[in-house]
């Protein structure tokens, strides 16, 4: 996947695009029946736990043009995408979804242990969502905010309920190391995109990215485990 990310790179496809196309997202500017066929195909080859991976790794991609700034937040996702992909190996049919994963450390009794799946999902999840919220923070065109209060606002909706002393922390550092919202959405945008079709990406891949948070989110409550904290 990385040479294949590395090659639509130099081609000037931003990350967004690049995520769209690898989850099989219909692209702004398709024409109807190649979408039609593209929707066919990402139903029949839908797996949230592929998914959830393919989005947290993307997820890594954007917070590395950032820099070093949420290196903690991108370690953790990290590890966190490793755990599940080592799972995901030893199965890829019984481990296809979130829920049959959750459901079965549940029944183990081991889904609140440090090093579970289920806390890897759990905390992927808030960190996507994290990233949704910075991304329709900038999409907010009205709002004059600089990246340092977009990200601090996202981080305290989605992140910081969950997060211990250490984490903060970490985060309160990291803030200060933001780059300019100007930089940073350029970054995104990649070359040969305007700031339109950035948006209409955006929106796309946001498609996506809700249903996925929410059967996270539905099969942690189900089972009590959506309020576990970090340190």
């Amino acid at each position: 996947m990385e040479v294949r990310r590395e090659e639509m790179m130099e081609k000037g496809k931003s990350e967004l695009r690049i995520a769209m196309e690898e989850l099989s997202l219909p692209c702004p500017g398709d024409d109807e029946d190649e979408q039609q066929q593209q929707q066919q195909q990402q139903r029949q080859k839908r797996s949230s736990t592929m998914d959830l991976l393919c989005v947290s790794k993307h997820i890594i991609h954007v917070l590395d043009e950032i820099g070093p700034t949420l290196l903690v937040l991108r370690q953790d996702i990290q590890q966190n995408v490793q755990r599940l992909q080592d799972v995901l190996a030893r199965d890829p049919s019984k481990y296809s979804s979130l829920t049959a994963i959750v459901t079965e450390e549940v029944e183990e009794g081991t889904s609140k242990k440090a090093n579970s799946c289920t806390r890897a999902i759990l905390w992927l999840a808030r960190s996507i969502n994290f990233s949704k919220h910075l991304l329709e923070g900038l999409l907010n065109t009205r709002d004059q905010s600089s990246l340092r209060e977009i990200v601090e606002k996202a981080y305290i909706t989605t992140l910081k309920p969950w997060h211990g002393w250490i984490s903060s922390a970490a985060y309160r550092v990291a803030q200060k190391l933001i780059p300019e919202k100007e930089i940073f959405i350029a970054l995104l945008m990649g070359n040969c995109q305007e700031f339109e079709v950035f948006t209409k990406d955006v929106k796309v891949l946001l498609s996506i990215v809700q249903p996925l948070i929410e059967e996270a989110n539905a099969v942690l409550v189900k089972h009590n485990l959506d309020k576990l904290k970090s340190t």
